[in-house]
C-alpha cells in the first residue's frame, strides 16, 4: 500500500440486488453473555452475499431477523451508489440504545453488498484489491469476570496452550491477579474500556490498576485509557504502546485522540461503512502507524470477513478476531491455533469455514 485509498477498485462493481433475507444467530459466551446477531442475505442474479449485524445485545423486537424491514434495497447498483443509498436509509424501527448502532448495522449490509456483488462478478477481495492475504495472528479477547479471576485464561490456555490474549482490565484487579496473569506471558493487550464515558466509581483504584498493569506489563498495547490528568500522567513514557478503538469511526479520528497515541484498533463494525474503512487504512499506511483488527463478538460470516481484512491489511498484529469458538465459557479443545493459514474463498468477501 502507498498510502492511497484502495476504495476506488471496488466503488464501481456492478450490483444486482433481486431481495434481502434475514436470520438470527444465538450463543452464550464468556461470563455467561447471551450474544444475539443477524445474518443479512442479499440475493441477486444467481447468487447470495453475507454480512452480520451486530448491533444489539439481545433480541427486543428490533432486530432485522425479528422486525424483518423492507428497506427497498432491489434494484441495480454500483457497489458505490448502494452504499450511498444506505445513507439515505433509517435501518431501525425505532432509535437505537446505543450511539454506534446504526454503524454496525450499516456496515452489515455493506459486507453482504461486498460479498454479493464479488461473487457476482465472479472475484475474490483479495483479486481486485491485489493483495496476497497472509498467515493472519490472533488474540482471545476477553473480561475476567465480575468477581475476577484467572480461571477464564487458564481454561484457554490448558485446551490451547500456544493462545494469547487481550484483556479487558478492571479496577477491581489486585495486584496478586495482575502478577498472576503476566506470569503467564500470553496477554498482548490490555483494555481498560476508559473511551465509554462510562463512570469512574473509585478513582483510586483505577489508578492502581495502572500502576499494576504498566509495571506488569511492560511491552503489552494499552488500549483506550482513561483521559484523565492521573492516568495521562502514569501513561506520559508509553505512548509508544497506547493504542485507540473507540474513538475511530473514520480517518480524521485519527491524531485526534486524547492522548497522541500512534496504534490502531481498526473495527470494521465501528466504522461502518467501505470507504470510510479503506480511508482508514490508507491513513495508517500513509503515517506509517501501526494496525490491528477487532471484533463484536461476531457469531457468523462476520467473523471470517474481519479476519480476511486483517489478513491482508495488518496481518502479523495482535488482532482481535479469534475464531469465534474461542469466545465461548469454556472453549473445545483442538480449535485452529495462530497464525491461521490464510483461506479465502474463491468468490466473494467470506473467509472459508
Amino acid at each position: 500500500m502507498n498510502g492511497e485509498s484502495l476504495w476506488p477498485r471496488l466503488a464501481d462493481l456492478p450490483l444486482v440486488v433481486e431481495s434481502c433475507e434475514y436470520d438470527g444467530l444465538h450463543a452464550v459466551l464468556a461470563n455467561e453473555f447471551n450474544r444475539v446477531t443477524t445474518h443479512v442475505r442479499l440475493i441477486g442474479a444467481g447468487a447470495d452475499g453475507l454480512g452480520e449485524d451486530i448491533s444489539l445485545m439481545e433480541e427486543d423486537g428490533t432486530s432485522l431477523h425479528e422486525a424483518r424491514p423492507a428497506l427497498g434495497l432491489e434494484g441495480e447498483w454500483t457497489l458505490a451508489s448502494f452504499s450511498d443509498h444506505l445513507t439515505t436509509l433509517d435501518l431501525f424501527v425505532k432509535p437505537p440504545e446505543w450511539e454506534a448502532a446504526p454503524r454496525f448495522r450499516r456496515w452489515a449490509f455493506e459486507s453482504a453488498a461486498l460479498d454479493l456483488a464479488l461473487r457476482q462478478a465472479g472475484r475474490a477481495l483479495h483479486e481486485v484489491l491485489e493483495l496476497e492475504p497472509q498467515p493472519l495472528r490472533f488474540v482471545n479477547s476477553l473480561g475476567l469476570g465480575k468477581q475476577p479471576s484467572i480461571e477464564p485464561v487458564r481454561r484457554r490456555l490448558a485446551r490451547s496452550p500456544g493462545v494469547r490474549f487481550k484483556l479487558d482490565a478492571e479496577a477491581t484487579w489486585g495486584p496478586a491477579l495482575v502478577e498472576e496473569v503476566a506470569a503467564t506471558g500470553a496477554v498482548d493487550t490490555i483494555d481498560f474500556k476508559g473511551q465509554y464515558g462510562l463512570d469512574v466509581k473509585d478513582p483510586e483504584a483505577l489508578a492502581a490498576l495502572y500502576d499494576h498493569v504498566l509495571a506488569a506489563f511492560p511491552d503489552a498495547y494499552l488500549e483506550d485509557p482513561h483521559d484523565l490528568p492521573e492516568i495521562e500522567q502514569r501513561l506520559g513514557d508509553h505512548l509508544e504502546r497506547v493504542s485507540y478503538d473507540a474513538p475511530i469511526r473514520d480517518a480524521e479520528d485519527i491524531g485526534a485522540t486524547p492522548l497522541a497515541a500512534r496504534i490502531v484498533n481498526v473495527k470494521p463494525s465501528r466504522i461502518g461503512s467501505l470507504r470510510r474503512l479503506f480511508d482508514v487504512y490508507a491513513r495508517c499506511a500513509h503515517e506509517r502507524r501501526p494496525m490491528y483488527g477487532g471484533g463484536m463478538g461476531e457469531l457468523g460470516v462476520g467473523r471470517g470477513q474481519i479476519e480476511l481484512l486483517a489478513a491482508l491489511f495488518h496481518a502479523d498484529a495482535p488482532n482481535d478476531v479469534a475464531p469465534s469458538a474461542y469466545n465461548e465459557d469454556d472453549p473445545r479443545g483442538g480449535l485452529p491455533a495462530s497464525p491461521l493459514a490464510p483461506r479465502p474463498e474463491a468468490t466473494g468477501f467470506r473467509w472459508a469455514a
